[in-house]
């Protein structure tokens, strides 16, 4: 893996294709959730001073990824949050089926002359998304539709 956690864009015209990885499947899920944001605007420009908590089921980890990813997205569509430090744990859903995701995300409210615009995300999906995990390291592939 190309270090411990991060991420980039893959060539791909009209939409954003993103690659994550960390040493685990939870830090590729961080890293993407850093992508996202980072497509919208400045990561750097996003203080950690509000916290919030979701949780996400998926019945795989492309599923789970999704969730995740939407969750987030929806959170920024209805509160207009931004995000740029996350914390995930993944663990198995009830009766071993599926997945069960518990994520933590630290930002705080957009604010245009702080925040740059860059592109505006209109969803996340299923298409050409990729998980692999390994005990090297995780990593992680998703289109997002602009």
């Amino acid at each position: 893996m190309e270090g411990a956690k991060g991420f980039r864009q893959l060539e791909h015209s009209g939409d954003a294709y993103l690659e994550a990885w960390g040493r685990t499947l939870e830090e590729a899920f961080e890293a993407a959730a850093m992508a996202l944001f980072d497509v919208m605007t400045d990561l750097a420009a996003i203080r950690p001073i509000a916290e919030d908590r979701f949780e996400v089921e998926g019945g795989d980890l492309e599923e789970l990824l999704y969730g995740w990813l939407e969750a987030l997205l929806v959170k920024f569509d209805s509160d207009q949050m931004l995000y740029s430090d996350f914390r995930v744990q993944i663990r198995e859903g009830p009766g071993g089926r599926g997945h069960r995701l518990t994520g933590i995300a630290r930002g705080e409210a957009y604010e245009p002359g702080r925040h740059p615009s860059k592109t505006e995300v209109k969803a996340v999906t299923y298409h050409g998304m990729e998980i692999r995990a390994s005990p090297e390291g995780a990593r992680v592939r998703f289109l997002l539709d602009l």
